[in-house]
């Protein structure tokens, strides 16, 4: 067995496989170490967000998913009765996708197996030493080396713990239960919920057209610790009670409880040893964010550490990851608490303050911005990003919709479709127009082309436009 690699990632689920699936395909030799012999058997992570299905269209692959989830047009934030909506987003996912999360991995591996990453299961790492020139990873299987490595072990990281990485915030004060059922009657509208001073409850589709997700919050068993098995009919009382109507859920194939424990690491990256995904971030799932911010860790993780490895770019490069992810940590830390504080109490000042939001997300302007934080649409690096995004500019640090584009000799051509190899691209809109990228960029590993101007808001002025391999802006030029 080949012990030594470019890059060893510690961690098979979703975002372990993603970063994996990035760095090969930028020509780095990369191994996943997984203590698990085979991909989950639960659904767990039940919803991609529109920007990780636009991750996902960036590489050529947002087909994958959507033939196998359910769109559902609409978000929640706290289950509060307003949704939260994606349609004023540009974007052609405007909606969030039910797909278990059994099937994500399973399309995520077939797709590191096309790449041929090497995937090792039943190998579980027990200590990792960054030695400044190498990081070697102790296994039960032998010692692995790697010129870095990568956490996306989870919430309980044993990368994180042996690089001395701290992991602060609330200890889990709530318990709360989910289950995966059949339902006997089945509701009319693809997702309920209701909070009342019985408790909260939410069911949405699995996915998979035969199961439903019960989340429930029963006051009366908040404090339960999550070792404690759950049962169906826990789940179903309470639900029946807290509804008001009986959809008769049945046949179990998943019943787990979980709990509000919210944790930020405090740097994404200590010297060879970089973190993603719970590893870096964990909280209670509400509104599904985490594995979909930690796939936005991967895609921002991928393109620099694979240009560092090559020796194209300089080690600093790394420090960015921090700079720009742990921010985005930091935001989904505050919301998930939020949002538990508005489905763990039922008193009447808090049902009061939920009327409120309520009222306050039917505004326009509320309601974007939440959603906006939810499906990672909004996500801007850099202080003037942020300004650019709201006034639909393209600037540095901006995302970049999927806009169709014609080329010089009439054809057309979408913007991500010109991304699916991760390479950076520059595309003059003017004769002559260029903009430069940072000063270590290699011209081979820019794709050039020219397009005739388009009439797509974010556009207008824009004489050349220099992307990196994430789909944000690196530079522009604007008349």
């Amino acid at each position: 067995m080949k012990m030594n690699y470019d890059v060893i990632v510690v961690g098979a689920g979703p975002v372990g496989l993603w970063l994996a699936c990035e760095l090969k395909l930028a020509g780095v030799d990369v191994a996943v170490l997984e203590r698990r012999t085979e991909r989950t058997a639960q659904s767990r992570a039940l919803t991609i967000h529109g920007r990780s299905l636009e991750v996902f269209a960036l590489r050529g692959l947002a087909d994958r998913f959507l033939s196998a989830g359910k769109p559902i047009p609409t978000g929640h934030y706290g289950v509060l009765d307003t949704r939260l909506n994606f349609s004023p987003f540009d974007t052609r996912f405007p909606y969030t996708l039910f797909i278990p999360q059994t099937v994500t991995e399973e399309r995520l591996e077939e797709r590191a197996i096309e790449l041929a990453v090497v995937i090792v299961r039943g190998v579980a790492a027990t200590g990792i030493v960054d030695d400044g020139n190498r990081v070697r990873i102790s296994t039960d299987v032998g010692e692995f080396f790697g010129s870095y490595a990568v956490g996306a072990d989870g919430a309980r990281s044993i990368v994180r713990e042996h690089a001395g990485i701290s992991y602060e915030g609330t200890e889990a004060r709530n318990s709360l239960m989910l289950a995966d059922v059949v339902l006997a009657s089945p509701p009319a509208k693809p997702v309920v919920s209701v909070t009342n001073e019985h408790g909260s409850v939410m069911i949405a589709p699995l996915g998979d057209g035969k199961h439903h997700r019960i989340v429930l919050v029963d006051p009366q068993r908040t404090h339960v610790p999550r070792t404690e098995p759950v049962t169906l009919e826990e789940v179903a009382g309470p639900t029946a009670r807290i509804l008001g109507e009986d959809y008769q859920p049945r046949d179990p194939i998943w019943l787990s409880r979980f709990a509000d424990e919210t944790r930020l690491a405090g740097t994404y990256r200590k010297g060879r040893v970089l973190l993603a995904g719970d590893a870096a971030h964990i909280h209670a799932p509400m509104g599904g964010q985490g594995m979909n911010v930690g796939l936005q860790d991967a895609l921002n993780l991928g393109w620099k550490l694979a240009a560092v490895v090559k020796g194209e770019a300089p080690d600093q490069l790394l420090d960015t990851y921090d700079e720009e992810r742990r921010p985005i940590g930091q935001i989904l830390y505050t919301n998930t608490l939020a949002q538990v504080g508005l489905v763990t109490r039922f008193d009447p000042a808090t049902l009061a303050l939920r009327e409120t939001l309520n009222e306050l997300l039917k505004i326009p302007a509320v309601n974007h911005r939440l959603a906006g934080e939810l499906s990672g649409f909004d996500v801007a690096y850099g202080a003037g990003a942020k300004a650019a995004l709201t006034a639909g500019q393209l600037a540095a640090g901006v995302r970049v919709p999927d806009i169709e584009l014609v080329g010089r000799d009439g054809g057309p051509m979408s913007l991500y479709s010109l991304l699916v190899e991760g390479r950076w691209l520059h595309i003059s809109f003017k004769p002559g127009a260029s903009v430069s990228g940072p000063e270590w960029l290699r011209s081979s590993s820019v794709q050039s082309l020219a397009a005739v101007p388009s009439d797509h808001a974010a556009l207008r002025g824009v004489r050349a436009l220099l992307v990196r391999p994430d789909g944000y802006v690196a530079a522009v030029d604007q008349e």
